[in-house]
């Protein structure tokens, strides 16, 4: 294989770039994993207390990630996340205005294989979320796995991000006030088995938990698709039959997250790696969808709401799909 290398007089501003997003890379693929294992060796030398306070900390902050995080607007507004911003770039599209009084639910497709979009629209406060909905404060699910990993889960925190578990959702739209916006990557870890360049697809069709939890309280609903999302990463072929894709989704199952066999760029060289391509993500917001509370909502309402939110879905990529370079004969496929 040809081997196509960076040239030496690439600015420094793009060096700060690359040098983001490896980081960005490095916390899922390295520093999780790193975390877990530093917590433990540390138990066998004489750094021991260091685990052994933590282990305190952690047992009184435990509940954190269920009760609305511990975000730390400093963290957020690091230059790191502004030089992933421009990498791609990644730009967040505003098609309505939002009641800061109202909780908000909003559906993001398709998970992509890493949620570049997501993190860098609603984690950090690079891409104008805040000035563009005053008074709103989003916060990103995340598998509660995440959020058992000593050390790393409080970078997650900081960062805002929450537990996907239901009690946690609950937490956020109960609270007075309204102004909390819910982020959900709506197709999670089985959706980013279908992440490839130039695919359209996406996992919603027996997708109605987000729908029951909005009606349970009162939070509108709001569909997100990021444009790109899916071509920043090349995936192994691993259509659905397949072996590698029947093993992919057996570990899924029994792990709780998907294992995609994805490659792109390296750091000094464009031909492979894990560094995703400079490719644009334009994360368009849509129109909000009114929901009124339901404690009790029954099969047929459940399912009245789930059509219409997938209808606005649908029509959000056909009203956009153009703008962002996607043919006019390509329509978004739902399973």
């Amino acid at each position: 294989m040809k081997v196509e290398f960076a040239p030496l007089d690439v600015p420094l501003t793009r060096r700060l770039q690359t040098a983001s997003v490896l980081f960005w890379v490095f916390c899922f693929l390295g520093l999780a994993p790193g975390s877990a294992v530093l917590f433990f060796v540390l138990l066998f030398t004489r750094c021991w207390l260091i685990s052994v306070l933590y282990a305190c900390w952690w047992f009184v902050d435990w509940r954190t990630p269920a009760h609305g995080g511990r975000r730390i607007k400093l963290i957020c507004r690091l230059p790191l996340w502004r030089h992933m911003r421009d990498y791609f770039p990644i730009r967040l599209i505003k098609t309505a205005d939002f009641d800061p009084k109202q909780n908000y639910v909003l559906g993001f497709h398709p998970h992509g294989i890493m949620v570049a979009g997501a993190f860098t629209s609603f984690s950090s406060c690079t891409t104008g979320f805040w000035e563009l909905y005053p008074g709103l404060r989003p916060h990103l699910l995340m598998l509660p796995l995440w959020f058992r990993i000593p050390f790393f889960r409080d970078l997650l925190l900081s960062g805002g991000l929450v537990s996907s578990h239901k009690d946690s959702a609950r937490y956020l739209l109960q609270q007075p006030g309204g102004g909390n916006v819910l982020v959900i990557a709506v197709g999670g870890a089985p959706e980013a088995l279908d992440a490839h360049p130039g695919s359209y697809t996406v996992q919603l069709a027996n997708k109605k938990g987000f729908i029951k939890l909005a009606m349970e309280n009162g939070a509108h609903l709001v569909p997100v698709f990021s444009f790109g999302e899916n071509e920043v990463y090349d995936q192994v072929e691993n259509q659905r039959g397949t072996w590698l894709r029947s093993l992919q989704e057996c570990l899924q199952r029994v792990m709780g997250i998907s294992l995609p066999l994805f490659h792109a760029r390296g750091i000094f060289q464009y031909s492979f790696g894990v560094i995703p391509y400079r490719r644009p993500i334009n994360t368009v917001v849509g129109k909000p969808i009114k929901v009124e509370k339901n404690l009790r909502p029954t099969d047929e309402e459940l399912e009245g709401l789930h059509e219409l939110y997938t209808e606005q879905l649908y029509q959000l990529f056909e009203d956009h799909k153009e703008k962002y370079g996607i043919p006019k004969e390509k329509h978004l496929t739902i399973i």
